[in-house]
């Protein structure tokens, strides 16, 4: 199915055009058809002989309407415009124009009606002349006469050319229905409609729908139930877990996680734009009210009242209400950008944004510095290359000053100081993961106890030489621990102990027990060349130390499942695999 939004001045035969093309009645309320004119949007569709299904979105054409008109046009691909052979190009006829080149819309047909009430070369000669200064410039026209059926032939293959060429659009994608009608059936409940230009739908899907989470009890396309229904297609949602009350056109109907709610953009404008005061944003079928703020060049930020789920790349305009014109089309580059606090902070966004013409995520990237693969989705730029860890993407530079920083701040840190916790360090840096905090640490740092370090650093020539004294004392035993008169003579207490055994050099057993590393493991040995079942005797006497560092040594020992006490006195060794501790 292909969805075709027509456009055109008021009275220009849009609907009459339509009741001929799929003989139906796209004017739904009895008050257009007394005022004979559409006041809000029609619908109605049609099998062309290719076997093409056509859905029509019948937009009204007078100038207070203006808002129910860009609601139509919004999701829609394509474009029907429609000007009146007896009357020209005219006042509605020049908005929807600009309102649709501003949008973005590259794929239409021009049509001249009511050929049989004048000659329509005049009226060919100005839409094209119009076109050409838009992004529709060079669209086929047809003549027809929706009255008396002169031409409709060739616009039905006229709109299977244009069918043909609109492009393939993403079934797989996160689906957004903005919705441009909601109504209530009896004993079915509510049901929205919209134009699905992504996604599939599905009978039993869970939608999000401003926060709020709604499941799809029923699907109708051209007036058939449906399973599922994938772009692009018209369909009506019947949804179970919210009342009509509750439902307006312009919110949209979003897979979960997929999107991102946001109340402020940066956008790039169009046009010059000298516009103060109040602005509307029509984007899908919502039309906000807006804050709008230049940034520079071509740039501006937008607040907008009320959340929206946009996307970099998405299309949208803003519009006077006062004076009913159209101030610019724009598109979306960022929907969670930074906030702008310090003098020339606008300037600096704005050269920012000027560096690229729509983002991708490295783009994104280098604006934010870290982001999660699923916000990228979400914000409409999904992540190439690996991350940095878990679902965290980092820009290139962001990363290497952060690593910069951290690097700089342990090595700024006493020589005796014990670190720096990763905790303390995530908040120094700003960031809202610790993981992030324990990849950044890289060579010359390292974690030790939960602390970032420098990595195999020199000890500090005091405390190395007192360590130097130590192996000394233990070369012919061991296993006799220093005490802790010693201990205090080779000025390994405090910081600089805790130094001495962050770094390696020796290892602690117990309080005031200090020993050389790998002492577990050759004690191991020792032990294993006892007769079993040994006492704590024979273990000192065949260590040749005392109790003091006996009895903490094997609590160690039995702790790692190197020996095994049997009763209060005697222990086995375990047999091992060749390791120790």
């Amino acid at each position: 199915m292909q969805v075709i939004a027509t456009a055109g001045h008021v009275d220009h035969g849009k609907s009459t055009l339509i009741r001929a093309l799929t003989g139906m009645e796209p004017d739904r309320w009895a008050e257009e058809r007394r005022r004979g004119m559409t006041i809000d949007l029609g619908f109605a569709w049609t099998t062309l002989r290719s076997g093409e299904r056509i859905a029509f979105v019948d937009v009204p054409g007078h100038e207070r309407f203006v808002t129910n008109m860009l609601a139509g046009v919004g999701p829609c691909p394509a474009v029907m415009i429609v000007v009146a052979a007896d009357e020209g190009w005219q006042a509605q006829s020049a908005e929807h124009l600009a309102a649709l080149d501003a949008l973005g819309v590259r794929h239409g047909l021009a049509v001249v009606t009511r050929a049989d009430l004048a000659e329509p070369e005049l009226a060919l000669t100005q839409v094209h002349g119009h076109l050409d200064k838009t992004c529709l410039a060079g669209i086929e026209s047809v003549v027809v006469s929706g009255r008396t059926g002169q031409g409709l032939p060739e616009l039905e293959a006229a709109l299977a050319r244009l069918a043909a060429t609109l492009p393939e659009p993403d079934t797989e994608g996160a689906v957004r229905l903005w919705i441009d009608r909601v109504f209530t059936v009896a004993g079915a409940g509510t049901v929205v409609t919209g134009t699905l230009s992504r996604g599939t739908l599905r009978v039993g899907d869970e939608l999000d729908m401003s926060g709020r989470r709604v499941r799809i009890r029923g699907l109708q396309t051209l007036g058939e139930k449906k399973e599922k229904v994938s772009a692009t297609a018209r369909v009506a949602v019947n949804l179970r877990g919210v009342d009509r009350d509750g439902l307006s056109r312009g919110m949209a109907l979003v897979t979960p996680e997929f999107w991102m709610p946001t109340r402020v953009i940066d956008v790039r404008l169009n046009a010059g734009v000298h516009h103060r005061g109040e602005a509307v944003l029509h984007v899908g079928s919502a039309a906000v009210p807006v804050r709008l703020r230049f940034l520079g060049g071509d740039t501006a930020r937008l607040t907008l009242s009320r959340t929206l789920p946009l996307r970099t790349g998405d299309r949208g305009l803003l519009r006077d209400p006062g004076r009913r014109e159209i101030i610019a089309g724009l598109r979306v580059l960022d929907v969670r950008p930074p906030a702008l606090r310090r003098r020339g902070a606008a300037a600096a966004r704005a050269a920012a944004l000027g560096e690229v013409g729509l983002p991708d995520a490295a783009a994104l990237l280098r604006w934010h510095g870290l982001l999660r693969g699923s916000e990228l989705t979400a914000m409409g730029c999904p992540p190439g290359g690996s991350p940095v860890v878990g679902d965290w993407y980092a820009d290139p530079g962001h990363w290497s000053s952060l690593r910069s920083r951290l690097a700089d701040h342990v090595s700024r840190r006493p020589a005796l100081d014990p670190g720096i916790t990763v905790d303390a360090a995530t908040q120094l840096l700003a960031l809202s993961d610790r993981r992030l905090t324990e990849a950044l640490v890289a060579p010359p740092l390292a974690v030790e106890g939960g602390r970032i370090l420098p990595a195999g650093g020199s000890l500090p020539p005091a405390i190395a030489k007192a360590v130097t004294e130590l192996t000394a004392d233990l070369a012919e035993q061991p296993f006799n621990a220093p005490t802790a008169e010693r201990l205090n003579e080779l000025g390994l207490t405090g910081k600089a102990l805790a130094a001495a055994l962050r770094s390696g050099a020796v290892t602690s057993i117990a309080k005031n027990v200090i020993l050389l590393p790998g002492a577990l493991d050759r004690a191991a040995d020792v032990l294993a060349r006892l007769p079993s079942p040994f006492t704590v005797s024979d273990a000192r006497v065949a260590l040749a130390t005392s109790r003091r560092v006996v009895l903490p040594l094997l609590e160690r020992l039995d702790a790692g499942g190197i020996t095994r006490r049997i009763d209060n006195d005697l222990r086995i060794c375990r047999p091992q695999d060749g390791s120790h501790l």
